[in-house]
C-alpha cells in the first residue's frame, strides 16, 4: 500500500516556521506555507478506509465462508442504524519507506459508543480476520477503554469475542525477543464493571484463553450452535498436554457451555445472538445508578387469565408447564428466559407488569419436581445478584419440594451450593414478591424469599407445605411402627389420612403463617400493583451495593 504519508507535511510546514511570513503565504526560506490541512485529512481518509478493510478480502471471505460476520457488519446489525461512533479506528501497525506509509494492518479490535433502542452503549469486537483476534500492539489499550467507557460514562458494554479475544500467541515471543510473566491489564475495570453497568458476551467463534474469560465474566453470556466454541485452551494445546484429542466442537462446543453456566443461551444464528443482546438490554438500566426503563403499557393491568384455574393439576404427582403461569401473568410476549439449559429444575428469566421489567423465578417440576440441585442453586445465587445489582424486582412463582437428595446430590456439595443461594436471597435488598403455586418444603423451601423483613408473598390454593411432604415424611416419622407393623400399607393409608386433614392451607391462612391465599385469577392485577410500589422503593435506593456481584 503506497501513497502520500502524513510526513510530508511537517517537511514542508517545518523550515518555515523559523522565518517570518512576509504576508504572501511564504517565508523567508522553503515552499509556500498551505492554508489548510486538508492533505492530512486525506491522509486521515485513507487510513481509515485502510482499517474498514480489516484483514483484507480473502481473509474476509474466509470469514463468510465459515458462517460468520465480520466484527464490523456485527457492530452494524447491533447498534441502531448511523449511530456508531468508533474509537482508535486507525489503530494498528504501520510500515513506513522513510516517511511514507507503505503497509497499515488494523488493531485487531474495534470498539466504539453507540445506541441500542435510543440508549446508549459501549461495543467492542474482537476482529478474526487479523491474526485470529490474538493480541496485537493495541489490542489490550483499546479493550481496557472499553471497559473503563463502560464505567466512566455509566453505560453497558457488549463484548463481540472470535478468538483468543485479546489473548496471547506465540508469535508475540517474536516480536517481543523475549517472553513475559503473564498479567492481566485492565481486569480491575472488567471486575468493577459487573457491580456498576450490565456486561454482555457473545461468543461468536472458536474463543480460547482470555476471550474465555471475558465470555464467563459478564452478565449475560450467548453462544451460536455448531459456529462458537469456548475453551481454556484449544485442541492442539490439549493434545500436546492431555490424553485425549477432542476437535473444537468436543472440546468447548455450546452443548456443553449452555449446560453447565458458562454461558447462558445457545443461539442458532449470529443474528439470533444479536437480538437477544438488544432484548436483555431492554431490560436493564443503564447503569446502578438508574433505575430498569419501563416499556409499553399495551396489556391490561387487571387482565385475569381463566386458564390460571387450572393450570396446577390436582394430582400433586403430575407435572406442568411452570413457563405458561409465567406467560399468563406477565405482560403478554415480555417473558424473556435466561439459562434455560443449566441448572434446569429453576426457571430464570425477564418480564414486565404494565411495563414494568421484572426479574422472574419459578420451579420446574419436569426436572426433578423442580427440587435444587447444586447447579439450580448456583443459578439461584446468581440471578438473586443479578436483580439486586440492577434494581430489578423479583418474582417467584414458588413450587419447592426441597434440595434433590441422593449420593449424586451429596457429591455434588448441594448442600453447600444451596447455603450459598440462602445467602443471597437474604442478602438481596431489591423488592420481592412470592407466589406460592404448589409446594414450598424444607430448608430450600425457606429460600423463596427472606421470612425475616416483609416477605410479601400470595399463595394459590394448590399450594402444599411443610417441613417434609407428607409422602415419605411419614415413612421417615413413622419408620419403626411401619415394619413393626402387622400391614404396613393399611397403617401407612390411614397416617396419610390423618395427616391430610392438616394439609390444607387454609388451616395455614387461620394462623397468619401465609397471609393470603388468592385466586390465581387474580395474580397478575395484584402484582400489577405491587410493581408500583416496588418502583417507588427502587428510585429511593439506586447506586452500588455494598458488596459487589459475585461472577
Amino acid at each position: 500500500m503506497s501513497g502520500g504519508g502524513m510526513g510530508g507535511g511537517a517537511d514542508e510546514a517545518g523550515p518555515a516556521a523559523a522565518g517570518a511570513d512576509d504576508g504572501a503565504g511564504r517565508g523567508e526560506a522553503g515552499p509556500p506555507l498551505r492554508e489548510t490541512w486538508e492533505v492530512e485529512v486525506e491522509e486521515l481518509r485513507r487510513r481509515t478506509e485502510l482499517a474498514q478493510r480489516m484483514g483484507g478480502e480473502e481473509r474476509v471471505q474466509r470469514q463468510h465462508d465459515a458462517g460468520r460476520l465480520t466484527v464490523r457488519e456485527r457492530i452494524d446489525k447491533l447498534l441502531d442504524p448511523g449511530t456508531f461512533h468508533e474509537r482508535g479506528a486507525i489503530a494498528g501497525r504501520a510500515t513506513y519507506e522513510g516517511t511514507e506509509l507503505v503497509e497499515f494492518v488494523p488493531a485487531n479490535f474495534v470498539m466504539g459508543t453507540g445506541r441500542i433502542d435510543g440508549r446508549v452503549v459501549v461495543v467492542g469486537g474482537d476482529d478474526f480476520t487479523v491474526r485470529g483476534g490474538a493480541s496485537d500492539a493495541s489490542i489490550a489499550l483499546k479493550q481496557i477503554q472499553a471497559e473503563q467507557m463502560a464505567r466512566e460514562f455509566r453505560v453497558p458494554i457488549v463484548r463481540l469475542v472470535d478468538g483468543t479475544g485479546g489473548g496471547g500467541s506465540v508469535k508475540s515471543y517474536d516480536q517481543l525477543g523475549r517472553t513475559y510473566v503473564p498479567a492481566n491489564p485492565g481486569w480491575d475495570h472488567v471486575v468493577a464493571a459487573l457491580s456498576e453497568v450490565p456486561v454482555v458476551a457473545a461468543a461468536l467463534g472458536p474463543v480460547a484463553g482470555l476471550g474465555a474469560a471475558r465470555v464467563a465474566t459478564s452478565h449475560f453470556a450467548l453462544m451460536v450452535k455448531g459456529v462458537s466454541q469456548v475453551f481454556v485452551a484449544g485442541p492442539p494445546v490439549v493434545k500436546h498436554a492431555m490424553p485425549e484429542e477432542p476437535d473444537k466442537e468436543e472440546l468447548g462446543g455450546s452443548h456443553i457451555h449452555t449446560r453447565n453456566g458458562t454461558a447462558d443461551n445457545e443461539v442458532a444464528s449470529e443474528d439470533d445472538a444479536l437480538a437477544q443482546i438488544r432484548r436483555f438490554l431492554s431490560y436493564m438500566p443503564s447503569s446502578v445508578w438508574d433505575a430498569p426503563p419501563r416499556g409499553a403499557q399495551f396489556d391490561p393491568p387487571d387482565r385475569r387469565a381463566e386458564e390460571l384455574l387450572s393450570v396446577i393439576p390436582r394430582d400433586r404427582r403430575k407435572p406442568y408447564n411452570a413457563r405458561r403461569i409465567a406467560e399468563l401473568v406477565l405482560d403478554e410476549g415480555s417473558f424473556f428466559e435466561s439459562g434455560r439449559l443449566w441448572g434446569r429444575p429453576l426457571i430464570t428469566g425477564f418480564g414486565r407488569l404494565h411495563g414494568w421489567p421484572v426479574g422472574v423465578l419459578a420451579g420446574d417440576p419436569l426436572h426433578y419436581a423442580g427440587g435444587l440441585t447444586a447447579d439450580a442453586s448456583d443459578k439461584l445465587t446468581r440471578f438473586v445478584d443479578l436483580c439486586d445489582t440492577f434494581h430489578l424486582p423479583a418474582v417467584n412463582f414458588v413450587d419447592q419440594p426441597g434440595f434433590v437428595i441422593g449420593t449424586t446430590a451429596e457429591r455434588a456439595a448441594t448442600i453447600r451450593k444451596g447455603a450459598r443461594a440462602l445467602v443471597a436471597v437474604y442478602q438481596a435488598t431489591v423488592p420481592w414478591v412470592s407466589v406460592i403455586v404448589r409446594k414450598v418444603f424444607g430448608v430450600a423451601g425457606a429460600a423463596h424469599g427472606n421470612a425475616q423483613k416483609l416477605n410479601y408473598r400470595f399463595a394459590w390454593p394448590s399450594g402444599d407445605w411443610g417441613s417434609l411432604p407428607l409422602e415419605g415424611g411419614i415413612e421417615a416419622a413413622f419408620k419403626r411402627q411401619l415394619e413393626a407393623s402387622d400391614d404396613p400399607d393399611a397403617m401407612r393409608r390411614e397416617l396419610e389420612e390423618r395427616y391430610n386433614l392438616v394439609r390444607s392451607p387454609f388451616r395455614t391462612a387461620e394462623t397468619f403463617n401465609v397471609e393470603e391465599i388468592i385466586d390465581p385469577r387474580d395474580t397478575r392485577p395484584l402484582l400489577c400493583e405491587w410493581v408500583v410500589n416496588a418502583y417507588r422503593l427502587v428510585s429511593q435506593d439506586l447506586g452500588p451495593k455494598a458488596r459487589g456481584l459475585r461472577p
